[in-house]
């Protein structure tokens, strides 16, 4: 196998991987951040019993995802080095913004959101657990910021030439606010509100079903729907408004997204299909005009397809292309219809009456990750061949001495702790669940037993 697939394969893997976790800490922070609130807002118990136990699942959430953030950094100097010289002005920038304004800000907090009960008042804790969140929200910016440049470059000029040219920020701000990057935020963002919201539904509907902690679980079970509702919702437009983005500055990204391939013509919406890059044809289920009319509001308007563009600056997987993005659609329309669902079940007092509905949510927690994963795979297979878009080729970004052998043994080596960290994750998380919150009042004996101790 060639180094160039390799090392796509692998940085593939290791960044999915970590993707998992990242999503979960922001939209676990965001319902943390509301169960304290409510604390202190009610004095319940209940919410602090709650507050701690989730704070519990956030630790172990945040410990495995940097962790797992560390390797890709390597992989930048390693598979990459071409790529990194290239780019390393701008990612050196946004990087450099993430350690000062959101590691610090997060890493500075989190010693009080887990270690600081009964030694410092309430509202200081609050404080730091939104700092905390707010920090995970921070590190998304830049990451997303310095990603989305690469998928709409702007704010640089290019210095050097050939192998050794290099991007040099010339507008640092132009950067930053680059045409995808506050549509792809977004996007990102809102996918972690449903990770977050699903994983903490998930848990209590489990607790519901088995007839524990109930007084807890429903009020947690609540305050995650209202996020994820309101989140699922916000999805669809912020999914239309990224692809108008990408119809703008990619449209070949489009056209490999909607099986597209005539050069300016009307354009069928697919639901579902297949597409056939040898016969330049997609068959299945679609709207006919949809793309059109999603895009310009005329289903005779044309749309730029895929013979539009050289076939050297085409996805080369076109069909992996499409059903990513699909799959993604697919899952945003079933999580509104499932949240929508559940809301209005609510309304009718019989949300935790209803069994089989609450099974679904113990399930349905796989289905925001799934979404969060083929989404990111949409958007960097449909960037091909670029890995920065019209500017520098994937395959002229390799480091010039890593051979396939070397290359292979490290993804190896990645795939066997990779396994290994994720099921210890899995091992803990499920202690963690089995074991449940800690009571008021085993909080007041482990209290006792500590100043006996001191």
């Amino acid at each position: 196998m060639e180094v160039e697939v390799l090392a796509r394969i692998q940085f593939a893997f290791t960044v999915a991987f970590h993707y998992i976790y990242p999503p979960l800490s922001i939209g676990l922070g965001l319902i943390i951040v509301l169960t304290e609130g409510a604390f202190l807002w009610t004095k319940k118990q209940v919410y602090e019993d709650l507050t701690r136990f989730l704070i519990k699942i956030f630790a172990l959430i945040f410990g495995i995802g940097v962790a797992t953030g560390i390797v890709m950094e390597f992989e930048f100097g390693t598979n990459w080095a071409t790529y990194s010289r290239y780019v390393g002005d701008v990612f050196g920038s946004a990087l450099a913004a993430e350690g000062i304004f959101a590691f610090a800000l997060e890493s500075g907090f989190l010693g009080i959101l887990l270690f600081g009960w009964n030694r410092v008042k309430s509202w200081v804790h609050f404080i730091a657990t939104i700092g905390v969140w707010l920090g995970s929200m921070f590190s998304a910016i830049w990451i997303v910021v310095a990603n989305s440049w690469q998928q709409t470059p702007t704010g640089y000029h290019i210095v050097g030439e050939g192998m050794k040219a290099r991007a040099e920020i010339i507008d640092f701000w132009a950067m930053v606010f680059n045409p995808s990057a506050i549509d792809r935020l977004t996007h990102v963002y809102l996918g972690a509100f449903l990770a977050g919201s699903f994983l903490v539904m998930s848990i209590m509907a489990y607790y519901i079903l088995k007839g524990r902690h109930l007084e807890m679980a429903k009020k947690g079970f609540k305050i995650a729907l209202v996020v994820a509702t309101v989140s699922a919702l916000s999805q669809l437009l912020s999914g239309h408004s990224s692809a108008e983005v990408v119809a703008e500055h990619q449209p070949a990204k489009l056209a490999a997204m909607e099986g597209h391939f005539e050069a300016d013509a009307p354009a069928d919406l697919y639901i579902l299909g297949w597409v056939d890059k040898e016969s330049k044809e997609t068959t299945g289920l679609a709207v006919p005009g949809g793309l059109g009319l999603l895009l310009h509001g005329d289903p005779n308007a044309n749309v730029s397809g895929l013979d539009a563009f050289p076939e050297d600056e085409q996805p080369s997987q076109l069909n992996a292309v499409f059903q990513f993005y699909h799959i993604m659609v697919a899952i945003g329309m079933a999580l509104i219809g499932l949240t929508l669902f559940a809301s209005f079940m609510w309304w009718k007092g019989k949300l935790f009456e209803s069994k089989w509905l609450l099974k679904v949510f113990v399930l349905a927690v796989f289905l925001p990750q799934i979404a969060n994963q083929v989404g990111w795979f949409t958007a960097e297979m449909g960037r091909q061949p670029w890995v920065v878009y019209g500017l520098l080729r994937t395959s002229d970004a390799l480091s010039a001495t890593v051979t396939a052998n070397q290359v292979w043994f490290s993804l190896v080596l990645f795939t066997i702790i990779y396994i290994w960290l994720f099921g210890l994750f899995v091992y803990l998380l499920h202690r963690k669940i089995k074991h449940g919150p800690y009571k008021a009042e085993d909080l007041a004996k482990n209290a006792t037993h500590q100043q006996t101790l001191a």
